[in-house]
């Protein structure tokens, strides 16, 4: 077996193809369909990853002619820098433009991510020809959709829901919506099986249903992080692009170690410096954005003018507070105090999960580009791969941060339970006033109530 290690950055992503191990190349694995009807062969197997079309470079002429004189690690590390910092510009840009192009370039971005996953399975099994395979898969796409988004615009849009009477009509009912437009597809795959295929039939069944839970899923949370305040979207999507670019130039001038056998590009050195030095990025840059009103406050949409209005008073979490040395750190750097934003120690937890798990969402997208032998999941980024290969950490953070979020930061929604109490019968709101009324007499809030003179 070859030796799958290789010196290289800790940033780098993916394998080449030339890394697979003889093992994998001699396609030892295989994935049996035995014949489930008359006239089927017994037996009949085929290896678990047939041929895939092979990435093909759509880095552009003027890049190539640049840098036709280097050598290919060096002109892969130039195209990948031009390109990084191309993506980080209009990162900034989009942030300008405000949240509801955010919202529109994550939606574009996940539906791009689950096209490159769902080409996969259908390159791979096309000579199956699969019926409805394509059609079904983008049609769930856009049930779970309509599910999460709805149920976003129940929550965070109850002034436009309450002034909407089909809005009022289609949230009331949305979960039972979902499920009947669910239940239609549900029923076109059962009706498109075929007496020969239905073993395949299945498993890419199974492929549409694991895609939109890596994908839309986690895109969905990636939208309620950005209502909590766009600094809880910025600030771990930053903190990721710091630690790939930064573990990729720590291993590329210093790796010598392999990290993972499944990334073997990868290294500790990368692993350990990209982890520092995103640390130290995302406690500064939190520093910054939490000066910053258009950043901190939570998106909300305002009904007067029909706009998102990221305007408040900021909480405490983006106050300057002071802080206490631990003794030992007084007598190293001789102060006793520091003042910091309460978000600049958040920003510590993000870094470090950004840093330390979320790389293994990058693990998880190479071990499955591994499994059917190919370098990336789409060439539409030169020298990134496709969306997919870019976004596969960005993911499992977004899920990390939604939860953190949930767990240490947020309270209850006024809002939600002001539109719940709206919803309600007269008589049920006027039960709920009176034992609010109540208990805030009891806990000294109002005035206690004066008897009535007979």
């Amino acid at each position: 077996m070859t030796e799958l290690r290789r010196r290289g950055g800790g940033g780098e992503d993916p394998d080449s193809t030339e890394n697979i191990s003889d093992k994998e190349a001699d396609g030892d694995d295989k994935l049996c369909f035995p014949g489930e009807g008359e006239g089927d062969a017994e037996g009949e197997c085929k290896a678990d990853t047939p041929d895939v079309p092979p990435s093909t470079d759509n880095t552009p002429e003027c890049l190539n002619k640049a840098l036709e004189g280097l050598s290919s690690r060096w002109k892969n590390w130039w195209i990948r820098g031009i390109l990084s910092m191309t993506m980080i510009s209009g990162f900034f840009l989009i942030i300008y433009l405000g949240p509801i192009m955010l919202i529109l370039v994550v939606m574009s971005i996940q539906i791009k991510c689950f096209h490159e996953i769902i080409t996969i399975g259908y390159r791979v099994y096309r000579s199956y020809e699969l019926p409805w395979f394509r059609t079904l898969s983008w049609y769930f796409l856009i049930c779970v959709n309509y599910f999460f988004y709805g149920e976003t615009v129940a929550d965070y849009f109850g002034a436009l829901v309450q002034r909407e009477e089909p809005l009022q009509f289609l949230v009331r009912y949305h979960r039972f919506i979902s499920f009947a437009v669910y239940l239609a597809g549900f029923c076109m795959f059962v009706l498109s099986l075929v007496k020969k295929h239905y073993r395949l039939q299945f498993y890419m069944f199974a492929w549409t249903h694991v895609t939109l839970l890596i994908v839309v899923t986690q895109s969905h949370l990636v939208i309620q992080n950005l209502f909590e305040g766009m600094i809880w979207f910025i600030l771990p999507i930053s903190t990721v692009i710091c630690n790939d670019i930064m573990a990729y130039m720590f291993g590329f001038f210093f790796g010598r170690t392999p990290l993972i056998k499944l990334s073997p590009k990868k290294t500790w050195e990368g692993f350990i410096g990209g982890f520092f030095a995103t640390v130290v990025f995302s406690f500064f840059f939190a520093y910054l954005l939490s000066q910053y009103q258009y950043f901190v406050c939570p998106v909300e949409y305002n009904s007067e003018t029909n706009r998102f209005a990221v305007e408040c008073e900021p909480s405490n979490l983006f106050v300057i507070q002071e802080y206490s040395l631990p003794a030992v750190v007084q007598n190293v750097i001789r102060w006793k105090t520091v003042n910091l934003y309460p978000f600049q120690i958040h920003s510590i937890a993000l870094s470090s999960f950004g840093s330390l798990i979320a790389p293994f969402g990058g693990f998880f997208a190479s071990g499955f580009k591994r499994a059917f032998k190919i370098k990336d999941f789409a060439d539409t980024i030169p020298g990134h791969g496709g969306m997919m290969d870019r976004f596969d950490c960005q993911y499992l953070m977004a899920t990390f941060v939604h939860v953190y979020i949930a767990s240490f930061i947020r309270g209850p929604n006024p809002s939600k339970v002001l539109q719940q109490l709206l919803a309600l019968q007269p008589e049920q709101q006027l039960n709920i006033f009176n034992t609010l009324r109540n208990h805030l007499r009891e806990k000294g809030v109002l005035p206690p109530a004066v008897e009535e003179a007979h």
